[in-house]
């Protein structure tokens, strides 16, 4: 997922606006903040599932919050240290697999009031570019389309580090969160509560705890 893209933005670097005599120098001070060990990266990675969490959180009745995560997907990354602005990841998520806990919910939100999994089995999210907002903190922009319909986000991402583990595998460490509104990819089902408010809020918090292992194909 562009998971990988927002880290290294942080050599994405603005350039001046005519007539403002600011210099490259001026105009690049973050860009020498991005942590040097990010560059030792560079190449393909793949999301590790077992210690990966795709999930999502919501209100549900105006008092409590439903949480969910969805099991099965694909993924690509590519992360160039030398150029982060070239990083890219894309992540397909098969939508049946959601867990909420409950099997009658989860029927349900796979079902035609919500994504419809029958007739839309995939939601995906592509990167489109990154940028580093400082330390160790990103913003990713990319596609997300639910149910064929397509639109923008902008996720936080921040970098947790990477590791040799004791199996010999290398991770990289990344947490990203956005909120959306379901209801602009078509997931208008609602009730409305008797004292006022909805039983299940239009607002989603997305949540991409991400240990990503370097592919060695």
């Amino acid at each position: 997922m562009g998971i990988f893209s927002r880290r290294q933005t942080a050599l994405s670097e603005p350039t001046p606006a005519a007539g403002t005599g600011a210099s490259v120098a001026e105009a690049t001070p973050r860009a020498a903040g991005l942590d040097p060990a990010l560059r030792a990266l560079t190449g393909r990675w793949t999301i590790d599932r077992p210690h990966s969490r795709i999930g999502f959180s919501v209100r549900h009745a105006m008092v409590t919050t439903v949480r969910g995560a969805f099991t099965e997907y694909d993924s690509t990354l590519h992360f160039d240290g030398a150029r982060p602005s070239e990083s890219r990841a894309d992540l397909v998520i098969r939508v049946a697999s959601v867990d909420t806990g409950v099997e009658q919910r989860d029927a349900h939100i796979i079902g035609p009031d919500f994504f419809d999994a029958r007739h839309y089995p995939e939601m995906a999210f592509r990167s489109t570019s990154t940028l580093h907002e400082g330390g160790e903190t990103f913003r990713m922009t990319g596609d997300l389309t639910i149910r064929d319909i397509t639109r923008p986000i902008d996720l936080q991402l921040d970098y947790l580090g990477s590791v040799l583990d004791p199996f010999g595998y290398e991770r990289a460490g990344f947490d990203g969160t956005t909120t959306i509104d379901r209801t602009e990819w078509g997931l208008v089902y609602n009730q409305r509560l008797k004292t006022g408010g909805a039983m299940v809020s239009e607002k989603v918090r997305l949540q991409f705890d991400i240990s990503a292992i370097r592919s060695t194909s």
